[in-house]
């Protein structure tokens, strides 16, 4: 597969997954919607760290520069 995400794309994500887990540690998130947001924030990770965004592809989207 070809990546599809450029490199702002790529950080933007990391860093809101870095707020959902402060927030998620501190406590001002919790229950469910801790749950939903931390399963978000692991699918923000792993396309980060892969390039490779499942819905980008769908979409034919890609932010990364030729």
């Amino acid at each position: 597969m070809n990546r599809n995400m450029g490199i702002v794309d790529r950080v933007v994500r990391l860093i809101i997954a870095a707020v959902i887990l402060v927030l998620g540690v501190t406590g001002v998130i919790t229950g469910v919607l801790l749950a939903v947001l931390g399963i978000v924030g692991l699918v923000f990770v792993f396309t980060s760290i892969m390039g490779i965004c499942p819905a980008y592809l769908l979409l034919r989207i890609s932010t990364r520069k030729s």
